[in-house]
């Protein structure tokens, strides 16, 4: 038996009926479930009101076919997804991924840890994600272009902006999102706030490019600070080379940290000097690969095997930004014994439960990322409030409500663990900070017939 209570055990077990074989989706059910047992017997009325068994179905998953032409003039096809998981406390809100490892667990995983994600940030955001099988590396501009086109063209049926609000995510940047919402403002003839992360001439908000990288350390400077700890002086270690790790890699150097490594799908560049943020800026605005780092910094050194960095570099705090499940037990044992004091998620899951458990058995600060790495979406909550009141914040103005947003975060996760007899387990008060609103909510608005 997994759970002790035998009504999560129950609501488990139907969730595995229903979703077998999706590894992702139920790895993120589980974690779940596992924080929320001292809360379920403690508030009975979740039990009654079915509140697990309706959290954990999507209220609406869209699979479509996206039909496009490259260059060659060829026709190609690739599947589309769209899931809109909760909306109990404001309209769907989250990314859409582009990669060849999307399927409908990866999508659902998603959109599950986005409904938590998006209560903790204190905004009207419900939870969603989608994405597609489409693999942009390698494509040419226009290519790229009639892809988003033929997807929004099925999308744009389920999208609105008091209904649900995609924006960017892995393999959607700025680019992307440009081209999703011109074919949404000429399908539906109107000028929304139908999808964020737009470019800063026609609705983009400030600092939206940075907001996750920039959250992420703001959330890892709380989580020192309550160890008497900080940035200024410490080893980084961070994964992945695209906007979230490069301005995590940005925010940490100004914090007064050394990131020593960072690492895309193929290989790790290391600088005992420091990463420069601005190389990587340069290499990701031309979409070269960060190998290419060596050849405008002498001092770095490219390795193969971006596992490798795990092993082969010592920090005290790891920052995973690239993917999920990028970590397992061994890896995590090994940043261990690098002498890391802190781990936070940049990605979504990056870590496997092993490693979790690796880090919270040898006393190192772990934050997961539906607290950590929520800075992204809650700028996008403060791009949406832009649009809706036709303004434009500045930068300054933007960057400080994002502080202020990943320090409430993180004190409602500090105090939900406490609360409920878990201690200082930041993983365990996110999901229940998180889940509390939305279960909430749900009771109050009634089981809709």
């Amino acid at each position: 038996m997994a759970f002790k209570s035998e009504y999560l055990e129950r609501v488990y077990e139907s969730v595995e009926r229903r979703n077998a074989g999706e590894k992702e989706f139920l790895q993120a059910v589980k974690e779940v479930f596992t924080s929320l047992e001292p809360v379920i017997e403690r508030n009975p009325e979740y039990e009654k009101w079915g509140i697990m068994e309706r959290i954990s179905e999507p209220e609406r998953f869209v699979q479509f076919r996206v039909t496009w032409v490259d260059d060659s003039g060829k026709v190609r096809v690739n599947r589309g997804y769209r899931v809109q998981f909760n909306s109990a406390i404001g309209p769907y809100k989250g990314g859409i991924r582009l990669h060849p490892s999307v399927n409908a667990s990866i999508i659902k995983f998603l959109g599950f840890e986005q409904t938590f994600k998006n209560s903790l940030t204190g905004l009207p955001m419900g939870g969603a994600k989608g994405g597609s099988d489409f693999d942009p590396r390698g494509k040419s501009d226009m290519e790229i272009m009639r892809f988003c086109q033929s997807f929004m063209t099925e999308l744009q049926r389920h999208i609105g902006a008091d209904t649900d609000v995609p924006a960017g995510d892995i393999g959607v940047g700025g680019r992307e999102v440009g081209y999703l919402f011109g074919q949404y403002k000429r399908l539906r003839n109107e000028f929304t706030g139908a999808l964020t992360g737009k470019g800063l001439s026609f609705g983009g908000s400030l600092v939206r490019t940075e907001a996750t990288g920039f959250g992420l350390c703001y959330f890892t400077r709380e989580m020192l600070a309550s160890k008497g700890e900080s940035f200024e002086g410490k080893r980084v270690l961070v994964s992945g080379a695209g906007n979230v790790a490069i301005y995590a890699c940005k925010k940490a150097t100004e914090l007064g940290g050394k990131v020593v490594a960072m690492s895309n799908s193929c290989g790790y560049v290391t600088d005992e000097s420091g990463i420069d943020y601005r190389v990587l800026e340069k290499l990701y605005e031309r979409r070269a690969p960060i190998s290419e780092y060596v050849n405008e910094v002498p001092t770095a050194k490219y390795v193969e095997g971006s596992r490798n960095m795990w092993f082969d570099v010592k920090a005290e705090v790891v920052l995973p930004c690239a993917t999920q499940n990028e970590i397992d037990g061994e890896a995590a044992r090994a940043i261990v014994a690098g002498g890391a004091i802190a781990v936070a998620e940049g990605a979504n899951m990056p870590n496997t439960p092993e490693a979790i458990e690796v880090y919270k058995k040898a006393g190192v600060l772990y934050a997961p990322g539906k607290a950590s790495n929520a800075g992204g979406v809650a700028t996008s909550g403060l791009e949406m409030c832009q649009n809706s009141a036709r303004l434009s914040w500045s930068f300054e103005e933007v960057d400080r409500r994002l502080d202020d947003i990943m320090k409430n975060i993180y004190k409602s996760c500090v105090e939900a663990a406490a609360e409920y007899g878990f201690g200082y387990d930041l993983e365990a008060g996110a999901n229940i900070a998180g889940f509390k609103k939305v279960a909430d909510a749900m009771i109050a608005e009634g089981v809709v017939y």
